[in-house]
């Protein structure tokens, strides 16, 4: 099956890689990855006592520390993703996993 793949200017073949997962079990919630993104791919997010997720109001003053045991990086909007891997390449944990996009 083939891939999606882009001519640069320069005539090479290139193929991007899109983030497909992410170990929220390695997430340090360091939130490199969410600077390195221009695209508005990634959510930080906190995990209760339950293990589900809760949103965490990025810069707002009145973010309550205890109503989650940590802070992970989640994947909010993959359809915004270009592929670039700028993500994988920062992550000090190695919590991605990206692949091209598969044609037919």
């Amino acid at each position: 099956m083939d891939v999606f793949k882009i001519v640069l200017p320069s005539g090479e073949s290139w193929t991007p890689h899109f983030v497909g997962e992410l170990n929220q079990d390695k997430c340090i919630g360091c939130g490199r990855c969410f600077k390195v993104c221009s695209r508005d791919v990634l959510q930080l997010v906190g995990i209760n006592e339950a293990g589900d997720a809760v949103l965490i109001a990025v810069g707002a003053d009145d973010d309550d520390d205890e109503e989650y045991e940590k802070k992970v990086m989640t994947i909010a909007h993959p359809e915004n993703c270009i592929g670039c891997e700028a993500c994988s390449k920062i992550c000090p944990k190695k919590c991605y996993t990206h692949g091209p996009l598969r044609l037919g």
